[in-house]
């Protein structure tokens, strides 16, 4: 058997960002940036008033209170998005409304609340300070500025920011396109009547959902038989057409498992016995220069399989930085006791993972942790990572991998 670091160390050294794209903004949520963005000028690009209310010279209100109030001359009214033609001058106010540019002359603004209007005058019952509900040119952003490394994970506020600085495409890795394969004469898709021996395909269904979680394209490849025809002709079309592909079954030692035969014919294969608790066979490699992944056939061990060994080679692909690659262990307690088998593997247990009031993660045993079951993990939210020993007694401490 091989480490789990191993393993991953393995998949990693092969796995490489996909050459960068231009895209508009509509396309680039969730894309990972491929160059430092700078912005070309500021933002906001003008002073303005925060608040609805009055433009003043801040020294025409010293001493102004509700016994004593300032009366000052009306000069006219800016609405936002109208450029200013008057100054304000000592003895004057000009009504503005948020947003709106900041004319000349005036240092504040005094809020609606604390003023009466007196047709062509204002009276003020409150001093304010020079930059009262005033947002100045540049406040958010400079001309200049670095405003995203490259390596950044676009947002709805990574958008948002952009287009304010005028930027309509960005310069980003793309999405890999990954197909999945299912392979086995006893898998059956649909809701069709089981014959004796036969199942129905849910790995499938499963990765396809993790990679559109994850912000890949998934390509369903439906299921391979148990002939190397089939899966010959599928997996080679697969790895002209998609970045990556993910196989399920077939990578074990078995008389039937015909994947690692074919695998071996067409492409340049790792075949592995991962230390780790589900999920011990494990494939990996390339054909025609396209990672695949083989993952067991077990729904569980499938799950783990993905999260720890490909999900971490499919986020480089997609332009992630070294240190987003994989999930970091986060500590918990365990409300109730996890246990394991024993033996040298890292055993992953589904766990709901809460955080109580105190701050601190606490985690619970879902049950039913055979690699076939796949119910339980739709409970789980995170995995606990249970070292060689006797597992983890309740009160104790647990590194946990979080998979929402």
């Amino acid at each position: 058997m091989i480490s789990l670091e191993k393993a991953s160390a393995t998949v990693l050294a092969a796995c490489r960002p996909r050459p960068a794209v231009v895209v508009s903004l509509d396309e680039a949520l969730g894309l990972v940036l491929a160059e430092d963005v700078y912005s070309g000028e500021d933002v906001p690009p003008f002073a303005s008033s925060a608040m609805d209310g009055y433009a003043v010279r801040a020294e025409d209100l010293n001493g102004a209170s509700p016994t004593s109030p300032a009366r000052l001359r009306l000069v006219g009214t800016l609405a936002a998005g109208a450029a200013p033609t008057t100054a304000v001058r000592t003895g004057e106010v000009l009504r503005i409304m948020t947003g709106a540019p900041f004319p000349a002359g005036a240092d504040a603004v005094a809020i609606v609340e604390t003023t009466i209007s007196l047709g062509d005058e204002v009276e003020i019952s409150a001093p304010v300070r020079p930059g009262n509900h005033v947002r100045p040119a540049g406040e958010d952003l400079r001309c200049g500025q670095r405003v995203f490394d490259a390596g950044t994970t676009l947002g709805p506020g990574h958008l948002g920011v952009l287009a304010s600085i005028g930027r309509t495409h960005v310069i980003v890795v793309p999405a890999p396109v990954v197909g999945v394969l299912s392979t086995g004469d006893e898998l059956v898709d649909g809701g069709v009547a089981l014959q004796t021996g036969q199942i129905r395909d849910s790995n499938r269904r499963t990765l396809l959902g993790l990679l559109r979680r994850d912000g890949a394209v998934g390509v369903d490849l439906g299921i391979a038989r148990d002939d190397e025809a089939d899966i010959r002709d599928r997996l080679t079309i697969a790895a002209a057409t998609c970045d990556a592909v993910l196989t399920t079954g077939g990578v074990s030692v078995g008389d039937f498992d015909y994947v690692k035969k074919v695998l071996d014919e067409i492409g340049d294969m790792t075949w592995m016995q991962v230390a780790i608790r589900p999920a011990k066979p494990f494939a990996f490699g390339t054909v025609s220069s396209t990672p695949v992944f083989g993952l067991p056939g077990n729904p569980v061990s499938s799950m783990v399989s993905y999260e720890v060994l490909a999900r971490p080679g499919l986020r480089r692909l997609a332009g992630q930085p070294d240190g987003a690659l994989c999930r970091t262990a986060v500590p918990a307690v365990a409300v109730t006791d996890l246990r394991r088998h024993g033996g040298e593997r890292v055993t992953f247990v589904g766990v709901v993972a809460e955080t109580g009031a105190d701050g601190r993660r606490r985690v619970r045993f879902v049950g039913g942790q055979r690699s076939n079951l796949l119910w339980p993990m739709t409970v789980a939210n995170a995995f606990a990572v249970l070292p060689p020993g006797r597992g983890v007694a309740a009160g104790e401490t647990v590194d946990i991998l979080v998979i929402e």
